[in-house]
C-alpha cells in the first residue's frame, strides 16, 4: 500500500503529466543481489542515474532490491546504499534532493529464496498496477549474482515471475559466462530452456565505458579519412591494454580459477579488439548488423597455439594462494596474472597486422586503450629540433581510445595532428586543451587532438540505460560468446601446464614483461632473473618428444603442441629432400579437425616450405559443394592455402560437384582424380600423405567392412559414412600405400581407446582400416599425443 501511495503520487505530483494522457507503461526492476558489493559500488547508482534520466519520459517506475537475507536485515542493508546514492554536479541540489526521495520510496526490499517468494513479488507487482490502473511495459532482472545461481533463478522466474502478454522481459546476466567452450555451452542451454534469446543482456561492462563505446561511431563519422588508411596497408599494429596496479590479494579464490585470460582478455579487451577490426556496418544503430559484423570479425580470428601468449605472475601470489586458500606450502600456482598475446586476423582488410592484447596485475600503473599504430612512409630532411617544433609527418601517427586513469585521468579520444582532425560529436565530447607538460607514449599531448567527454558517465549508468532501451548491441550474445569461447579455449588449454614466468610487481618490474614478436609469436625480451625463482619450489616440467615404436612403425609423442610443432618440422624437411631430389613435392592432406592446428602452424612458422614447387592434394572429400563448411577444401583452404603461396594450378580439389550434382557415380569424379594423379605423380606415387584415425579405427573415408577402397586397384573410390554426409570420395587403401611417407596424426583424450586398441591388433582393415595402412616401399611414422598415447 505504501509504495502504491508513493507511486501515485510521483506520478501525479510534477514528475509526469497525467498517466491516463501520457503514460507509456509500467517498469518493474528487480536487482536480484541487491547487497552485494556490484549492487553496491555500481548498479544501484546506476539505476538512480537511469530514474533522473528518465523520471519524465512517460514510463513509470518500481525498484525491488532482492536476495536471500530476511526481510528486516535485507531492507536495513539495502537502505544504506541508497542513502548514499549521489547525483551529478550539473543536477540542481533542490531537483537532485526531490528525485532522490522519490527513488528510495519507490524501492523496495525482498527476500527471494524460495518458488513461492517470486510468486509473491509477482502477484505484488499485478497488484499494484491494478490498483493505480496502470498498464505494464516490462520487467527487468539484474543477475547480480553467481553464476551457480543462474538455472535455478530462471526457473522462478520463468514459471512464476514473467510480465503479462505485451509487455516484455530483460534479463540482465553478469560474468563469468562459463570457464571454457564446454562450460559456455552448457549455461547457454540451460539458460536457453528459459528465455529467449532477444531477452537476454549479457553485461560486458567494458562496452559501458565512454571510450570503447565511441569506437563505432568514431569510425562511421570519420569514415571519409580512415576508410583510405583502415587496412594492412597503412596500419603498423593494433595494441589493446588494461594495466593495474593492484594484485589479487582477497580474490585468490576466484583468481586461481580463472586468472587473467578469463577474467580480462577474453571478454572486456576482445571486445573492443572487435570494434576496432569488425567491417563497419552501413547503419551503426542496428543492432543486428553490429552483432552479425562482430561475429563475423570474431570468426575471422587465427587460431592460438602456446606461441601466441606470453605469461607472467607476479612474485608474492603464489605465498598469497597459499595463506588465502591454505594450501600447503609445497603447492605451487601456474595460474598467470599477466598475459601478452598475439592475434591475426586472414581477412583481407588485416592480413598480416599484428593484434596485441595485454593484461596483467601488480604493475607500474593504472591504465586502460585501444591504440591503433599507423605505418609511418615519410622521410624528414629537417634536424630533430624542426621536426619536435611541428606536426612533422615523421612523428608517429596513432590514435587512441583511452578508457581512462593514467595519466590523462579521464576517458579520451586522441588523433595524432600529422593524420586529421577528426569530426566528433560537440554535444557529447568537447575538445580538451592541448597540453605540453604531459606525455602519452613518449609524445606531449599537443601532438594530439584530444576530445574528452563533456559529461563522464559511470559504464554500468551506460549500460543500465542500453538496457531500459533494449540496445542488444552493447551487450554479449549467445552466438558471440560461444564464439569467443571457441577461439580462447584452445590456448586455455595448451598453457594450463605451462609455469609462468615470474615478476616482482609495481615498478620494479623494470623491462621484465616487455615482450616482442618473434617467428610468428610472442617471446620475452629478458630471461626470467635467477633471484626470483625458489629453488624449493619445482614449477611443473614439460615432457620432451620421445620416439619410440607403434605397430612396428616409429613413433613420435609428445604434449599436442610439441608434436605438431614436430610434425610440422617433419613435413617441411621431406619437402625440401623432395623438391632437391625431383623439383617438385607431392602433398596429399586429410581433412577433419586434428589437421587444423596444423595447417596453421605450417602457415605462420615454415616461411622455408618450397610452397612453389608443392602440389596440394586430397585424400578424401565430403560430398558437399567446395564452399560449403563441412567441405575438407573449405577447411584446408581457410587454414592453409589462403596463407601460403601455392601456385593455382598446384592445388587439386576432389571433383565432388561435377554437372551441378554430388558424388554421382556416372559423372566418373573419382575416376577423373585418378586419371589426374596418374598424369602428375609419377608412378602414382605420393611424396607424402597425412592420415588421421576415427575413434571406429577408420581413416581417410575408409571406413570399416567399406564395400571399395580397402584392396584391389591403387585408385580413387566413392565411400559411404555411417555419420552425415554420408557420401564421401576417397584414397583407396592400395594408392595410399604407394606413397613414399605416410605420417598418422592421432590427437586427444578421445582417440586413447581406439590407440590401445591399434596397439594389439594386426593387419585387419576390414575391421579397422587404418590397421591395412602400410607403405609397400616407403615409410609409415606415427605422430600420436601423451593424451591419445597415455589416456
Amino acid at each position: 500500500k505504501m509504495l502504491g501511495r508513493v507511486l501515485c503520487t510521483v506520478l501525479f505530483v510534477g514528475a509526469f503529466p497525467s498517466p491516463a494522457e501520457t503514460s507509456q507503461g509500467h517498469i518493474s526492476v528487480v536487482l536480484l543481489g541487491a547487497t552485494g558489493d556490484l549492487a553496491k559500488k555500481y548498479l544501484w547508482q546506476g539505476l538512480f542515474q537511469l530514474y533522473m534520466d528518465q523520471v519524465s519520459s512517460g514510463h513509470s517506475f518500481t525498484f525491488h532490491g532482492a536476495a536471500l537475507a530476511a526481510l528486516e536485515p535485507g531492507q536495513r542493508l539495502m537502505f544504506e546504499v541508497l542513502k548514499k546514492l549521489s547525483c551529478p554536479p550539473d543536477e540542481a541540489p533542490n531537483r537532485c534532493a526531490v528525485l532522490k526521495d522519490q527513488f528510495l520510496k519507490l524501492s523496495q526490499y525482498h527476500q527471494l529464496k524460495t518458488a513461492e517468494n517470486y510468486t509473491a513479488l509477482n502477484r505484488e507487482i499485478e497488484t499494484l498496477l491494478r490498483q493505480e490502473g496502470l498498464k505494464e511495459a516490462g520487467r527487468i532482472f539484474y543477475f547480480s549474482v553467481p553464476p551457480f545461481a543462474y538455472t535455478e533463478i530462471a526457473g522462478h522466474i520463468n514459471s512464476s515471475c514473467r510480465p503479462p502478454g505485451g509487455a516484455w522481459l530483460r534479463v540482465v546476466l553478469e560474468k563469468p559466462f562459463g570457464h571454457d567452450l564446454q562450460s559456455a555451452q552448457q549455461l547457454a542451454a540451460q539458460l536457453a530452456g528459459f528465455f529467449r534469446e532477444e531477452e537476454m543482456y549479457r553485461v560486458d561492462h567494458y562496452l559501458g565505458k565512454q571510450a570503447v563505446a565511441h569506437i563505432l561511431p568514431f569510425r562511421d563519422q570519420n569514415r571519409q579519412f580512415l576508410d583510405p588508411i583502415w587496412n594492412q596497408h597503412h596500419v603498423e599494429r593494433v595494441e589493446v591494454v588494461l594495466k593495474e596496479t593492484v594484485d589479487a590479494k582477497g580474490r585468490t579464490s576466484f583468481y586461481e580459477q580463472y586468472g587473467v585470460i578469463r577474467d580480462v582478455l577474453q571478454n572486456h579487451l576482445t571486445e573492443a579488439l572487435m570494434f576496432l577490426i569488425m567491417e563497419l556496418p552501413g547503419n551503426v544503430s542496428s543492432a543486428q548488423e553490429v552483432l552479425q559484423h562482430k561475429l563475423q570479425a570474431l570468426q575471422s580470428l587465427w587460431g592460438l597455439e602456446r606461441s601466441s601468449a606470453v605469461l607472467g605472475q607476479y612474485q608474492a601470489y603464489n605465498s598469497q594462494v597459499q595463506e588465502e586458500l591454505q594450501e600447503a606450502r609445497g603447492y605451487v600456482s601456474t595460474t598467470p596474472t599477466f598475459a601478452g598475446v598475439l592475434i591475426h586476423s586472414d581477412s583481407l582488410r588485416w592480413e598480416g597486422v599484428p593484434f596485441l592484447l595485454t593484461s596483467g596485475k601488480a604493475l607500474d600503473e593504472r591504465v586502460g586503450y585501444a591504440r591503433v599504430l599507423f605505418k609511418n612512409r615519410a622521410y624528414c630532411t629537417q634536424s630533430g629540433t624542426l621536426r619536435d617544433a611541428g606536426h612533422s609527418q615523421c612523428k608517429p601517427k596513432q590514435i587512441i581510445f583511452y578508457f581512462g586513469h593514467g595519466a590523462l585521468n579521464t576517458p579520451a579520444v586522441l588523433v595524432s595532428r600529422n593524420l586529421f582532425q577528426p569530426v566528433m560529436p560537440k554535444d557529447s565530447w568537447k575538445e580538451a586543451e592541448a597540453r605540453s607538460d604531459l606525455h602519452i607514449f613518449g609524445q606531449p599531448l599537443s601532438d594530439f587532438y584530444m576530445y574528452s567527454p563533456v559529461k563522464q558517465r559511470d559504464a554500468y549508468s551506460v549500460l543500465i540505460s542500453n538496457i531500459y532501451h533494449g540496445r542488444k548491441d552493447f551487450f554479449i550474445t549467445t552466438e558471440n560468446l560461444l564464439a569467443s569461447w571457441a577461439f580462447w579455449t584452445p590456448l586455455l588449454d595448451s598453457i594450463s601446464r605451462q609455469p609462468p614466468h615470474l615478476y616482482p610487481g609495481g615498478v620494479e618490474n623494470q623491462h621484465l614483461l616487455d615482450f616482442e614478436m618473434v617467428g610468428g609469436g610472442v617471446a620475452f625480451t629478458l630471461a626470467e632473473p635467477a633471484e626470483l625463482l625458489n629453488p624449493s619450489e619445482q614449477m611443473p616440467s614439460d615432457f620432451r618428444a620421445i620416439q619410440s615404436k607403434f605397430r612396428q612403425s616409429p613413433l613420435v609423442s609428445a604434449w599436442a603442441e610439441e608434436l605438431i610443432a614436430r610434425l610440422a618440422s617433419d613435413m617441411e624437411e621431406a619437402a625440401v629432400r623432395s623438391v632437391a631430389r625431383s623439383g617438385q613435392f607431392h602433398l596429399a592432406l586429410s581433412g577433419g579437425s586434428s589437421p587444423v592446428v596444423l595447417f596453421q602452424r605450417l602457415a605462420r612458422h615454415h616461411h622455408g616450405f618450397p610452397w612453389q614447387h608443392t602440389h596440394v592434394w586430397l585424400v578424401d572429400e565430403r560430398c558437399v559443394p567446395l564452399t560449403d563448411g563441412e567441405s575438407n577444401f573449405q577447411g584446408l583452404h581457410r587454414h592453409l592455402l589462403q596463407r601460403v603461396r601455392v601456385p593455382y594450378l598446384n592445388i587439386h580439389p576432389m571433383p565432388v560437384h561435377l554437372n551441378r550434382r554430388l558424388c554421382v557415380e556416372e559423372d566418373g569424379g573419382a575416376q577423373l582424380y585418378a586419371k589426374d594423379i596418374v598424369a602428375l605423380v609419377a608412378n602414382a606415387s605420393f611424396d607424402l600423405v597425412l592420415l588421421g584415425v576415427g575413434t571406429d579405427g577408420h581413416t581417410a573415408s575408409l571406413f570399416p567392412r567399406s564395400e571399395s577402397g580397402l584392396e584391389g586397384a591403387p585408385t580413387v573410390v566413392l565411400t559411404e559414412s555411417p555419420v552425415k554426409p554420408h557420401q564421401r570420395m576417397s584414397l583407396s587403401l592400395p594408392l595410399i600405400n604407394r606413397a613414399r611417407r605416410v605420417f598418422v596424426l592421432v590427437l586427444g583424450k578421445g582417440k586413447h581407446d581406439i590407440t590401445t586398441l591399434l596397439s594389439r591388433v594386426g593387419h585387419e582393415p576390414r575391421k579397422w582400416p587404418i590397421s591395412g595402412v602400410s607403405p609397400s616401399s616407403g615409410q609409415l611414422v606415427w605422430y600420436v599425443d601423451y593424451e591419445a598415447l597415455l589416456g
